[in-house]
């Protein structure tokens, strides 16, 4: 199937495409065939690549997509808090878990994180 393009430089998305839709319009360059049946046909042949058609590619996504630490599993946890009517007990627990009183955003840093991965292991040994 064979359609015949008539371009409209008014319509053309970038300048290249105006340029090109103008001089097709005055007659400069001819006008291109479009078989949209060919180009699907070779659009198909670069969909999968060659090894993605063997076992290989499954095992190079695995590879590639699998996490570097290892993950625990998730454990549930429940915490029972008493009702003490005490805000000085609230200010107490906001200081556990590092909040404070000026600022409501801590900062988790690189080396943090580096840290907390290094307990974690130095806890499971």
């Amino acid at each position: 199937m064979s359609d015949k393009v008539q371009p409209n430089p008014s319509e053309a998305p970038t300048h290249d495409a105006q340029l090109a839709a103008e001089q097709i319009a005055s007659g400069e360059k001819k006008v291109p065939k479009v078989n949209f049946e060919a180009d699907y046909a070779a659009a198909q042949q670069f969909s999968v690549s060659e090894i993605d058609r063997t076992g290989e590619g499954k095992i190079a996504a695995e590879a590639v997509t699998a996490p570097k630490y290892e993950i625990p599993d998730q454990e549930e946890t429940k915490t029972e808090t008493q009702s003490t009517g005490n805000p000085d007990d609230y200010v107490e627990m906001a200081d556990k878990i590092g909040a404070s009183r000026i600022e409501a955003v801590t900062s988790v840093s690189d080396d943090l994180v580096q840290q907390a991965l290094q307990k974690g292991e130095a806890a499971k040994e």
